[in-house]
């Protein structure tokens, strides 16, 4: 190789050199680095939305058990509740597989903090059956929830009995699902979610004042 081609390589070794350091320098100016993923949703946001699928879930399980002869009124009342907590359930579990969480909550209750521990403010629990009674364990820790036992006289209820207890349990039900509601609103601050809690809280809350008026039809009373 004579003289003059060393001479022309060096150079467009140099050059390559510098075309490879300006590339360098200037990359951030030309190409979009890609973004910092965000959280989709918060840990408060992920309890929430984990145990109100799960107590939505145990509502439709009601709907489901209960005689379909019953006093038309109470039937429809429990077609909207099944019809409302269906799509509730399934845009609660869109938010969970946006998020990569599971569907299950590993700590139950246990975004409620303080509230949860103690029945503060925002707490406004309905009774919770003992644990030992629960269909699910994790249940136990959720207010409102009715026991394996309470699911299975439903099944076998009949006529007016079916229609009291129905009404007793989704009315305890709602109790707890409101109170849920109304802790998720008082601790986000913002957001989608706030405000799903905040329709749960309007609507169980207009349908546990109609089951009041028809359990008051029957003479009967809330559940102890």
């Amino acid at each position: 190789m004579t003289k003059a081609t060393w001479i022309r390589v060096a150079a467009f070794g140099a050059a390559a050199l510098l075309f490879l350091a300006l590339g360098a320098a200037l990359r951030p100016l030309v190409v979009d680095e890609p973004p910092v993923a965000t959280p989709v949703l918060n840990d408060t946001e992920i309890g929430f939305i984990q145990d109100m699928a799960g107590h939505h879930q145990q509502a439709l399980m009601m709907v489901q058990r209960l005689d379909p002869g019953i006093d038309p009124g109470v039937a429809r009342l429990a077609q909207q509740i099944g019809d409302a907590q269906r799509i509730e359930v399934g845009t609660l579990l869109g938010w969970l597989r946006l998020a990569g969480v599971t569907a299950a909550n590993p700590a139950p209750m246990a975004w409620m903090g303080a509230d949860h521990e103690t029945g503060g403010a925002h707490a406004h629990r309905a009774t919770v059956p003992p644990a030992d009674q629960q269909a699910d364990p994790s249940a136990a820790l959720m207010p409102g929830m009715a026991t394996t036992a309470e699911l299975d006289a439903l099944a076998a209820a009949r006529g007016r009995d079916a229609e009291t207890l129905f009404l007793q349990l989704m009315q305890r039900h709602h109790l707890g699902g409101v109170a849920m509601a109304q802790a998720a609103d008082h601790l986000l601050d913002d957001g989608p979610v706030k405000q799903t809690a905040r329709s749960m809280i309007l609507e169980q809350g207009s349908e546990t004042g109609l089951m009041t008026a028809l359990l008051e039809q029957r003479g009967a009373g809330p559940l102890g």
